[in-house]
């Protein structure tokens, strides 16, 4: 079997030299014989019925070879409701739906057409923010909502709320009674975030032999797979998917973006179509980190313990629900993690406005909810009295501990990981001394994510020359998990080196299911599946080995390319030798293994409208920083970020170091620059890097990291997945100290430094939200709540 001392290393990612050197080639740079160019028609308005559509004109244009419309495509799809056509079908409503997709012999050409289709529409009202869609005579943005299918019984769904998922557990109401409690009331107010991966959303389609090949940038080449085949009306057997490397996803391709317009078009053309976003269609219309607004209330005892939580959350789905139904599951697992809670009413709903629809961004849901959350506690400690550190110390989830939906939690890891920042506090000097005049401020923040487990299969194919190919339907999105830890599994189990296997890219024909890479789930799910068929192999391996040896396969040992006897170096022969012998004898060795989540149990009827009631694998981080708060200005300088990070156990170190940096690097821009704005026409503001501000070079900050072991873990060899939590803590560590520099409540970010200014000036008015009622239960729709 695979050790943990054989498998963990520092090994380097075979892709980094002709990524560093441009040569690697993504689907931006693909091109086919014969392939046409395609563009998209999309909408000016956000709310509009359609009357007409011509595109006479436009199909008899120089180099026009197919225009596709609604009427070639009327199915819906979504997730946990089909509320979704891949045109604008009867009326628009976002700005920037599809209209219409025209292919060319030239991108000049596509474009003139789509110019030259005809569109006439009928204004409609437009409700573009949520307390507008809340209002109680706002018009719908799906009026025909109740003729939708349902794909996933439970979730409560009425009007303008496209998803609502519910927590109750014990009597709220009771508790706020109490006359030895103090009740503390929070409000919360955040922006959108653009993914802004370097490689847009991308696709080259082509339509042969009955079937469509998909070449494209996704993360979840069976989600594609599966809803293009819907959308096109073929089985899903008639789609083929394959993934070459991905210019980045973050979430931004966890779903089904632009390849049923590409088959579509290929189809009708009959060659080969390529269709890719520009930046502007990206930020105008991309899936970004949704807006939300957030309340929590709750009952704490001046001894600190957390006796009652009700929490209110709207996410802003735009005009689809998409990936935010999904996404509604999340807040019970992090604005319901993290500390201990007695009674629990948690309502989250996913709100149709008339704006470009959200989606899955790195630690979705969870990095605004902690935020929230970690705000609200240094709340609770000022009302208590009670140091901020202490607080979280004797409230963070421990072992038997249940959380929001009544699971059980497993193992003591959050104390332990707040007293490892407590020594990494004392043993280093702090950076007060660099602000100077400036305010100062320092935080120590906790977090609670999970592993988003699921399905995946993994074949593994022993060649002649002893070394091994891995098949799964993973995807390199650029974090390096399929290059480094999934090879190190293997070669771990087969005696061999990382570098001795390769993995093939995702090829839904060749590879078995797999959910996608996302969640954190590429080692702990696909690293069990490929774990599971190194297995097989091993075995038949030993077997064959063991005859040309003359030994038992228990005295057998793979290591370095090699069977030797036990105990015995030199006594046996090369992996290569006994492969080809395998072949002769017994045929090829290969082996297959599967691994899904084996399910947590949570409380009966405490939770409604989720997708995962427990979470299989959680996963905490605790993050500490320092800031300095200029003044004059209002500008927010980081001097100084710890992580100390739960990774179960670290088999590649310095693969995950890279991961936490950078989802650092992430979170600054969420929590300081990155701000989306929507005008009253319903368009995004911001159509480029001109106005969109990221992190740059001189924003960066050096992380001082600290990875905890040990935390107990079903991940193969007890790893978890690095890639998303680093990013979970930090808008709360930042608002938190930030706060504590000014003085003043943090109820918003990004904190820009017009909007820190206004905090100083004492500007800002306080966060009220009438669209969320006082009383918890007027904000849930199912009935019983």
């Amino acid at each position: 079997m695979s050790e943990p001392s054989t498998a963990t290393m520092d090994f380097p990612r075979r892709d980094a030299r002709d990524k560093l050197q441009g040569r690697t080639r993504y689907i931006v740079d693909q091109g086919r014989p014969g392939m046409l160019h395609a563009v998209q028609l999309r909408a000016e308005v956000p709310s509009a019925r359609i009357l007409r559509i011509d595109t006479s004109v436009a199909r008899k244009m120089p180099g026009v070879r197919a225009i596709v419309t609604a009427e070639d495509s009327p199915a819906r799809h979504g997730i946990g409701i089909a509320d979704h056509p891949l045109f604008a079908t009867g009326c628009i409503r976002y700005d920037g739906e599809p209209i219409a997709a025209v292919a060319a012999e030239t991108l000049a050409q596509a474009k003139a057409a789509a110019a030259a289709i005809v569109v006439e529409l009928e204004p409609l009202p437009a409700v573009i923010t949520m307390a507008d869609a809340l209002a109680p005579d706002a018009p719908l943005v799906h009026p025909d909502w109740r003729d939708y299918e349902v794909l996933l019984e439970g979730g409560a769904h009425a009007g303008n709320v496209a998803w609502e998922a519910t927590v109750v557990r014990g009597d709220t109401d009771a508790v706020f009674a109490r006359d030895d409690v103090e009740i503390v009331d929070s409000r919360f107010r955040i922006g959108r975030q653009n993914h802004l991966s370097f490689e847009p959303r991308a696709v080259v389609a082509s339509y042969e032999d009955g079937r469509f090949h998909i070449e494209t940038s996704t993360q979840v080449p069976w989600t594609v797979r599966n809803v293009t085949a819907r959308l096109v009306g073929v089985p899903a057997s008639h789609v083929r998917v394959t993934v070459p490397a991905v210019g980045g996803g973050f979430g931004l391709k966890f779903d089904c973006s632009l390849e049923p317009f590409a088959a579509l078009l290929a189809r009708a053309a009959g060659r080969p179509v390529k269709l890719v976003n520009s930046r502007e269609e990206e930020m105008l219309t991309c899936l970004s980190r949704e807006n939300a607004e957030i309340r929590i209330r709750s009952a704490v005892t001046r001894e600190g313990e957390i006796v009652g939580r009700e929490a209110v959350v709207l996410m802003d789905c735009g005009a689809y629900g998409g990936e935010q139904i999904f996404l509604t599951t999340m807040t019970a697992h992090t604005l319901g993690g993290n500390y201990r809670l007695g009674s629990v009413k948690i309502s989250t709903r996913a709100i149709y406005t008339n704006t470009a629809p959200n989606g899955a961004f790195r630690a979705c849901n969870g990095v605004y909810n902690t935020f929230a959350l970690e705000r609200h506690t240094d709340e609770i400690c000022a009302a208590i009295g009670m140091d901020p550190l202490e607080f979280r110390r004797r409230n963070v989830l421990g072992d038997k501990d249940l959380g929001a939906t009544g699971q059980v939690f497993e193992g003591d890891v959050l104390r332990p990981m707040l007293d490892r920042m407590a020594e990494l506090r004392e043993a280093k000097t702090s950076k007060k001394h660099l602000a100077g005049e400036r305010l100062y401020g320092r935080a120590t923040t906790v977090g609670t994510w999970f592993i988003f487990v699921g399905p995946s299969a993994a074949t593994v194919n022993l060649n002649p020359d002893g070394s091994a190919t891995l098949v799964t339907s993973g995807v390199e999105i650029g974090s390096g998990s399929m290059m480094q830890s999934l090879p190190q599994i293997v070669a771990s189990t087969l005696g061999l080196r990382p570098q001795d296997v390769v993995v093939r890219t995702a090829d839904t024909d060749a590879g078995g299911f797999d959910v996608g890479v996302g969640g954190g789930r590429t080692t702990v799910s696909l690293g069990a599946a490929s774990l599971a068929a190194a297995v097989e192999v091993r075995k038949k391996l030993l077997h064959v080995a063991s005859d040309m040896l003359e030994a038992s396969a228990e005295d057998l040992v793979l290591e370095n390319g090699r069977v030797e006897i036990l105990g015995v170096k030199g006594s046996g022969t090369t992996i290569e030798k006994v492969a080809e012998r395998a072949q002769r004898v017994t045929g090829p060795i290969s082996g297959s293994g599967a691994f899904t989540g084996p399910g947590v149990a949570a409380m009966p009827g405490c939770a409604a409208g989720h997708f995962i009631d427990a979470i299989d694998i959680p996963v905490f981080a605790v993050h500490d920083c320092e800031v300095a708060v200029d003044p004059e200005t209002g500008h927010v300088e980081v001097l100084s970020y710890t992580v100390v990070q739960d990774v179960g156990r670290a088999l590649n170190p310095r693969a995950i170091y890279g991961q936490i940096q950078g989802g650092v690097v992430q979170g600054l821009g969420y929590a300081l620059h990155e701000e989306i704005s929507i005008g009253a026409n319903g368009r995004i503001c911001q159509a480029g890097l001109e106005t969109y501000r990221v992190p740059l070079a001189q924003d960066v900050v050096p992380v001082e990291i600290s990875l905890y072991e040990g935390a107990p873990s079903i991940g193969p060899l007890g790893t978890k997945g690095a890639g998303e939590v680093p990013i979970l803590n930090v808008a709360a560590a930042i608002a938190c100290a930030v706060s504590n520099a000014t003085g003043r409540r943090v109820q918003e970010i990004p904190l820009t430094p017009p909007r820190v200014l206004e905090l100083l000036l004492g500007n800002n008015q306080p966060l009220d939200f009438p669209h969320i009622a006082d009383a918890w239960r007027d904000n849930a729709i199912a009935a019983g709540v």
